[in-house]
Formats: structure tokens, C-alpha cells, sequence
């Protein structure tokens, strides 16, 4: 990537960030003065709830590996090749953004007003918050691995990507509505799921591939020939 583009995408990055932060307050206010007393008993509850479960770590390998599967059986190597990467960006930015919020201690949204907003730190008060649920919402894991799953098949499918990128943002604002994260929690999350993303697609679409085929090939259905195979061309 050439310098002038780089420098456009990171200011472009920095905007988004800078508006997000600057959306946390009125958001948080809406999210908490609409989680009335039957908040918890309403569909909505119930559809976020949903969404975020369905649309966390463990489903979405689950979901990975079961198209892997079906990409083996049906000697579609590229396919294969895209959604091990898929796999590996979304535990990787999982793990990132995990990492990074077990030491930024910012509150939840649905903390306020019981706990003041805020960046606390890994220590506060003479207590411990690593770990602690109530201080754990920057970055957002959720869209994390919902993103960094995405961006890969966007990066080598756009239209297909379109639809994951859709079904990532649903996981990102279902973590809003429950209150869970910030905008800006989503934000970096997004930005940085997106570059991590880049970085294995870049990775695979260059010695990765041979890596994959070399550990993966009979991990699961062994592939029905074994000429050497581009990732621009379908088995």
C-alpha cells in the first residue's frame, strides 16, 4: 500500500474514532434510560441476547469448521484456504482485543449510574479490576472476532464479504443495545479486527497457503488432487 492511501485510511480511522467517542455519552444515556424494569423479559432482550451469543468465539468456529468441512468434501480449496484464514484473524483479533481490555478497565454502559464512567486502569481503589465484568468494555472482544472473521471473506469475496460484514455489524450493535460496550469500544474494535485481518489475508494468499495445505491436509478430508493450487482459482 502505497503511503498517500495510508495516511488517508489512518486519518480516516482517526475520525471514526474521535466521532465514536464523542457518540458515547448520548448513546449510553439512550441504551440505560431504555432498559426499563422488563428490559429483561422484552423480545428485544431476547434477539441481542441472541445475537451476541450466536455471535461469539466459540459458535463462530463451530460454524467455520463445519464450512471447512464441507469445503474439503467438496474440493474447493480456495474456500478452504479463506476460511482457515477467516478462523485465524478472528482468534487473533479475539485475543487482542481481550488482552487490551483486561487492562484498560473502562466501566460498561449499563454500569452508569451505579459506577461512574471511565478509564480506571487495571487498579482502582485499592481493588483489582482485571478480570471483573463491570470493567472490561474497551476494546470489544465480541465484534473483535465477529470482525476479523468478516473482513477476511470481504477482503477475498466482496460479495459474500457484504453479507458477513452485515451479519458483523449486527453482532457490534447488539452489544450496543445491551449496554454491554461503547461506540468507541466497537469502533476499535472494528478498526482493529480490519488490520489484523489484512495482515493474515496477506499472509495466506503468500506462504500461508502452502502452511495450510501442509498442516491441514489430512487433518480433515484429504483434498481429491494434490497439484499446487492458487487462491484466484476454484477446484
Amino acid at each position: 500500500m502505497s503511503r498517500i492511501p495510508t495516511i488517508i485510511l489512518a486519518a480516516a480511522c482517526l475520525v471514526a474514532v474521535w466521532g465514536a467517542f464523542r457518540l458515547d455519552t448520548p448513546v449510553r444515556e439512550a441504551v440505560v434510560a431504555s432498559h426499563g424494569k422488563g428490559w429483561k423479559k422484552s423480545s428485544g432482550f431476547r434477539f441481542h441476547s441472541a445475537v451476541r451469543k450466536f455471535g461469539d468465539w466459540p459458535p463462530l468456529m463451530g460454524a467455520c469448521l463445519a464450512a471447512l468441512v464441507a469445503a474439503r468434501l467438496l474440493n474447493k480449496r480456495r474456500w478452504a484456504r479463506i476460511i482457515a484464514a477467516a478462523m485465524i484473524a478472528s482468534t487473533l483479533s479475539g485475543i487482542v482485543a481481550n488482552a487490551s481490555r483486561l487492562t484498560t478497565g473502562r466501566t460498561r454502559p449499563r454500569e452508569s449510574p451505579r459506577i461512574e464512567q471511565g478509564f480506571y486502569g487495571p487498579w482502582h481503589d485499592g481493588k483489582l479490576l482485571v478480570g471483573d465484568p463491570a470493567y472490561n468494555s474497551f476494546p470489544s472482544g465480541h465484534t473483535a472476532t465477529a470482525f476479523g472473521l468478516a473482513a477476511v471473506i470481504l477482503y477475498a469475496s466482496p460479495v459474500a464479504g457484504i453479507i458477513a460484514i452485515a451479519a458483523a455489524g449486527l453482532v457490534a450493535w447488539s452489544s450496543i443495545a445491551m449496554g454491554a460496550h461503547h461506540p468507541s469500544d466497537v469502533i476499535v474494535s472494528v478498526i482493529l479486527s480490519m488490520a489484523v485481518a489484512w495482515f493474515v489475508w496477506r499472509w495466506m494468499r503468500g506462504s500461508g497457503a502452502d502452511w495450510i495445505d501442509r498442516k491441514g491436509s489430512g487433518l480433515l478430508i484429504p483434498w481429491k488432487n494434490r497439484e499446487p493450487y492458487g487462491l484466484k482459482k476454484e477446484a
